[in-house]
């Protein structure tokens, strides 16, 4: 497992989403080091310059965790702060279910907990797929996907992270037919730099998916029933640690996959719940979009806590 690890003092682990890498936190990074903490970023399991298994089903949450919990154990630390965002949210609020004992606080952004669901995920998507394009299904099938965003590694990732922002709406996707591509449904993104995004920030999370494309990432999607399956014993259990949200006014997770009212249903399943934040006009990168405030609520959150 790669990871970026700067700074000195108490840890704090980063868990980044699709199609990311380590460095999407890069300002946070800098920051919580600057501040007196030891900030780590991972590749996780299939991005980046971390190890990518062949096997779809090495993907799973519960695996991942077993990564964290190895790299808690490799730098001699009882615990850590975790933060997370997209697949890392949801990774951070099991990580929360199986080892609170190893989460001294969970900071997540833009992924909202929800309770264990009755039926598995892809039981929710099939028939909003049949009507129209929807990466949850498109991303399914092995090979499909992988050789199309491979192809156009940079034109994929400028377009997906432009309509992941707060400057497109990016559930407008959902306004083309199914049976297409992902690029097809994706927007034209206009030319970089972005007033959040520089030229060398993209081409440095680039220059990763390029050489390894994109199936270690598409594999996540493809546990998502599965890891419904091996968290049966946690159907109805809640969130016990100390617990700080933070989201995009304009994120589409919040809009559009997270529930008719996902701050109601996060406050009635997180009982320590200490801070919720929105971050205007911000969307789904708001890690990029808004540095300034992501960081200010990480320092202040970690601040509020008595960590050792």
């Amino acid at each position: 497992m790669h990871v970026a690890d700067t700074g000195e003092g108490y840890p704090v682990v980063f868990c980044h989403g699709f199609p990311h890498t380590w460095f999407m936190w890069h300002h946070q990074l800098d920051a919580l080091a600057a501040a007196g903490y030891r900030a780590i970023a991972p590749d996780l399991r299939g991005y980046g310059r971390t190890d990518a298994p062949e096997d779809p089903a090495a993907y799973t949450n519960e695996a991942v965790i077993g990564d964290l919990m190895a790299l808690l154990d490799d730098i001699g630390a009882r615990q850590a702060v975790f933060v997370g965002l997209d697949f890392g949210a949801q990774l951070v609020w099991e990580l929360s279910l199986r080892h609170p004992d190893r989460v001294a606080a969970a900071m997540v952004l833009n992924n909202p907990f929800a309770p264990r669901p009755p039926k598995a995920p892809s039981a929710f998507w099939t028939h909003a797929a049949e009507r129209h394009f929807l990466h949850l299904s498109y991303f399914q099938e092995p090979g499909i996907a992988d050789a199309e965003l491979a192809a156009d590694p940079r034109g994929f990732l400028t377009r997906v992270y432009y309509s992941l922002s707060g400057d497109y709406h990016y559930l407008d996707t959902w306004k083309n037919p199914p049976g297409i591509g992902y690029l097809d449904a994706l927007p034209q993104a206009p030319a970089l730099p972005w007033p959040w995004l520089s030229q060398t920030e993209f081409d440095t999370l680039a220059a990763d998916f390029e050489r390894t494309g994109f199936t270690g990432g598409l594999n996540w999607y493809r546990n998502l029933d599965r890891n419904w399956e091996l968290t049966a014993a946690y159907a109805d259990a809640k969130i016990e640690v100390p617990t700080f949200f933070l989201y995009g006014e304009n994120d589409p997770d919040m809009e559009g996959f997270s529930g008719r009212d996902p701050l109601a249903t996060l406050r009635a399943n997180v009982p320590d719940l200490r801070e919720v934040v929105e971050i205007p006009k911000a969307g789904h990168l708001v890690q990029l979009e808004r540095p300034d405030a992501v960081n200010t609520f990480l320092l202040d959150a970690l601040k509020s806590l008595e960590l050792s």
